[in-house]
């Protein structure tokens, strides 16, 4: 009898499961997850009505298949107190929602702009990400000689606020969009999993108090271990949900006016020939230029060695075709 307590307790909490919502029985039989849900609830109570427990094994098997019928159901249990919660205004759900702006304005000014954006967003609560500057060296005037892009995040109720605040410290507003995902249900849906995961490392750390063998407590300790990882990994992506829905971020592009040329008429295509004869010419020098100073090692490490070379052969040579010249002309003389 020394079980009882821990049977009564595994048949309570599975009990307590499957009574939490009898709506989710029935969509769980349409999707065919209530044959594991009573596959696990029959084996915990086979292992409630036996007055021993001569095997270890049988406990780590009923929660083994308990946790995988709570994995398959969870889903269609989220969905349903999810419109349960809906139906019952005493238990509303507060929605999740992850909003994001882009948005690129012109500026006179973008230093001046960025810090009283950096105002904005700290005058509602939030903070700068990153400021970034780039500046345009090119000649194009068809091109904004600055730009500054600001990452900033403020809170989610005061996202529509900052929004007009940085907009208005435009002087024309070039592009602009903004987003917003919902993701209140994958929030219940990591709750509900949370706390059937919790709920089964609560039956095995009951398990392990009394876990009579050493093989018996590795096992569970095993099973602890896979429990806790997958509880820690839930609670990480919840707190990342909660992080990204309570503060929104807005992405801001500061520029300077853009010139605008006019490319029309006779003359202005006569500067443009001109000044691309001038760009083309000037790579002509450029490239004769390089090309000799890319030869010149070339001339001095090889060149003139083997000129060197070749005239001291050649010297050499004569010298000895002379020296035979004469000793020939002196035998025949």
């Amino acid at each position: 009898m020394r079980y009882t307590t821990l049977l009564l307790l595994s048949t309570t909490l599975l009990t307590l499961s499957g009574c939490e919502s009898t709506t989710n029985r029935q969509v769980a039989a349409d999707h065919g997850a209530s044959q594991s849900n009573a596959e696990a609830e029959k084996q915990a109570g086979q292992l409630a009505t036996t007055n021993t427990m001569p095997a270890r094994t049988e406990d780590l098997s009923a929660l083994k298949t308990y946790n995988s019928a709570l994995s398959q159901s969870a889903p269609q249990q989220v969905s349903l107190n999810q419109a349960d919660a809906a139906t019952a205004s005493s238990q509303a759900i507060e929605r999740k929602i992850i909003r994001d702006a882009n948005l690129t304005i012109e500026v006179a000014s973008p230093t001046d702009s960025q810090r009283k954006i950096f105002s904005v967003a700290e005058s509602h609560g939030g903070f700068v990400v990153t400021s970034e500057m780039t500046q345009q060296a090119s000649d194009d005037k068809s091109k904004p000689e600055m730009s500054v892009n600001l990452v900033v995040r403020v809170p989610a109720l005061q996202f529509n606020q900052a929004m007009e605040e940085i907009r208005a410290v435009a002087s024309r507003v070039i592009q602009e969009k903004r987003t917003g995902k919902d993701v209140t249900e994958e929030f219940i849906d990591l709750e509900a999993r949370m706390k059937n995961q919790k709920a089964l490392e609560a039956q095995f750390l009951e398990i392990m108090k009394r876990a009579g063998k050493v093989e018996d407590a590795l096992e569970v300790q095993r099973q602890i271990a896979d429990v806790r990882t997958e509880i820690e990994k839930l609670e990480g992506r919840k707190r990342f949900l909660q992080n990204q829905a309570s503060l929104s971020t807005i992405n801001t592009t500061l520029q300077t006016p853009i010139q605008i040329v006019n490319a029309a008429g006779f003359w202005y295509s006569v500067r443009s020939a001109f000044a691309d004869g001038v760009e083309v010419a000037l790579a002509i020098i450029l490239f004769l230029i390089r090309a000799i100073i890319a030869s010149l090692p070339v001339l001095v490490l090889i060149v003139l060695p083997a000129a060197l070379i070749a005239k001291i052969f050649v010297k050499r040579t004569r010298s000895r075709a002379r020296k035979q010249d004469t000793e020939e002309a002196k035998v025949t003389g």
